[in-house]
């Protein structure tokens, strides 16, 4: 299985000019290409593919028309727009609403890659990165990496600097479990454990929108173009990181302690994506579900856990015996007439989904249904 680890990294004020210059250039070069292509089919109805353009590289680069240090990292961009249009025509295909590739800023182009471990760039083991054309780069190694090394990417984050292995590495097993649990996500709670379990919500966005309002004041009030403006952005895009890794760092700890205790984890087949598409827009980004579910897939396969996800319809009002129960959104109670069975709503949604899973003809591995995610080591120094 493939993860990735994450980890903080402290350039020079010379490599970090050279950083931004690359990332300039690789900038410059993911433009140009979707220029290409647009230009070739408005005047001649043609489409280009990754390898018309692959094939120009050599020549560009001895023309100085390309100054990007390494080869790979320049097809590696090449890769990023043919992945944009493979996309876009994906959702042409499946009716979806289409977003045509763009071009992108330099401020927005925040990562490159070297596709191949070894090819422009090395782990020392002294703890150092050697980069092509920076040297050597100091690396916080906080944690060891498991597995082979298959790609680097260097990305810029808030004004920091970090660097991401992914790596192929073979399943950790643990102690097998006979415990099983269904758990139903909410907004009230974040979960309730088929065992009666609550996981409170942390809502980390709703309690920092002050901290977030006077950051995009900030912005707002300063003149664009300007290098105040620069670092007003610059302290609102940290503001926004620690929101995020305070989510991250919750989702990990909360999907590794229902891992390691259950042998057999059913969730809900959720349309998270519409469901933060409504007037709960808001809150469902803060409670991190899909996240959440991406991380107990990883972890599960991992640990040699079984992840079924069940249909989701009903799930809410239905009773454990099976009887129809219909409840609005604002009864937080369940009362079965048939059954006499009372309790809290979620708790007895996620008895529900545990039955489901039990009743599954041939149990579904959630994978198939969320994409795995890669492990980072997030660092929050």
């Amino acid at each position: 299985m493939l993860s990735s680890f994450k980890y903080r990294v402290y350039p020079t004020r010379v490599q970090v000019a050279f950083f931004n210059w690359q990332l300039n250039e690789a900038c410059d070069l993911y433009n140009c290409a979707i220029e290409e292509r647009r230009g070739a089919w408005k005047t001649c109805r043609k489409s280009i593919n990754y390898y018309d353009q692959a094939n120009q590289l050599k020549a560009m680069r001895a023309e100085g028309l390309v100054k990007l240090a390494n080869f790979s990292c320049c097809q590696d961009v090449l890769r990023r727009v043919d992945k944009a249009y493979q996309a876009f025509f994906r959702r042409l295909r499946e009716g979806k609403k289409t977003g045509f590739p763009r071009f992108k800023p330099f401020q927005r182009f925040d990562s490159i890659t070297f596709p191949s471990y070894g090819d422009g760039c090395r782990l020392i083991d002294d703890g150092k990165l050697r980069i092509q054309g920076a040297g050597l780069l100091k690396v916080k190694l906080h944690r060891p990496i498991e597995g082979r090394i298959k790609t680097v990417t260097l990305k810029r984050q808030s004004g920091k600097w970090y660097v991401c292995f992914a790596v192929e590495c073979d399943p950790c097993p643990i102690p097998d479990s006979s415990e099983s649990v269904g758990i139903d996500v909410g907004l009230t709670t974040f979960a309730v454990l088929s065992d009666g379990t609550e996981i409170e919500n942390p809502r980390y966005y709703r309690k920092s929108q002050a901290k977030l309002r006077r950051s995009q004041r900030k912005v707002a009030r300063r003149r664009k173009g300007s290098n105040r403006r620069r670092k007003a952005v610059q302290e609102l895009q940290i503001v926004h990181t620690h929101i995020s890794n305070q989510r991250a760092d919750f989702l990990h700890k909360e999907s590794r302690k229902i891992v390691n205790k259950f042998g057999l984890i059913a969730v809900e087949d959720l349309n998270v994506k519409g469901l933060s598409g409504g007037m709960l827009a808001k809150s469902v980004h803060d409670a991190g579900w899909g996240m959440f579910y991406q991380f107990l897939s990883y972890k599960a396969a991992s640990a040699g856990r079984e992840m079924v996800a069940v249909n989701p319809s009903g799930t809410s009002q239905t009773c454990t015996c099976g009887a129809t129960v219909p409840k609005r959104l604002n009864n937080r109670w369940h009362s079965c007439p048939k059954c006499g069975l009372s309790g809290s709503r979620d708790l007895v949604s996620s008895q529900v989904i545990l039955q489901r899973a039990g009743t599954l003809p041939s149990r579904v591995n959630v994978g198939s249904l969320y994409p795995s995610v890669s492990r980072e080591a997030v660092c929050f120094s």
